[in-house]
């Protein structure tokens, strides 16, 4: 059976970007994880074996976002759906967006997102 999982808007604060100021005073970073499955029969049976406990995921997707800085918003976006991919015997891929309101740019907007599916 193949179904999805959705963890969305998990914010946190951390040090990465490129420029001194991103590392000195710290932002904010909202990432979601859409993660597509393939499991036998864990929907059938009831039980968390053999799916995705959202709770670990949320904290795999912290650990690395609260890891070590990065430059690349993009990079932090691949490496949370690798592992994803890899510590979830289930997930067959996983998509990861990032989400940056406070993008040091002269200008209006929102936030900056990226976008990020492993694999490809």
């Amino acid at each position: 059976m193949r179904y999805s999982i959705r963890i969305d808007n998990c914010g946190f604060f951390a040090r990465h970007g490129v420029f001194q100021e991103e590392e000195t005073l710290g932002q904010r970073f909202y990432v979601d994880a859409a993660l597509d499955l393939e499991v036998g029969d864990a929907l059938e049976t009831d039980t968390l074996a053999g799916t995705v406990d959202y709770g670990e995921a949320y904290d795999m997707i912290a650990e690395v976002v609260l890891g070590e800085r990065r430059y690349l918003i993009e990079s932090i976006a691949l490496t949370i759906a690798k592992t994803l991919v890899e510590r979830f015997e289930p997930v067959t891929r996983a998509e990861v967006t990032i989400r940056k309101p406070n993008a040091p740019v002269r200008g209006v907007l929102d936030f900056v997102e990226v976008k990020v599916a492993w694999p490809q």
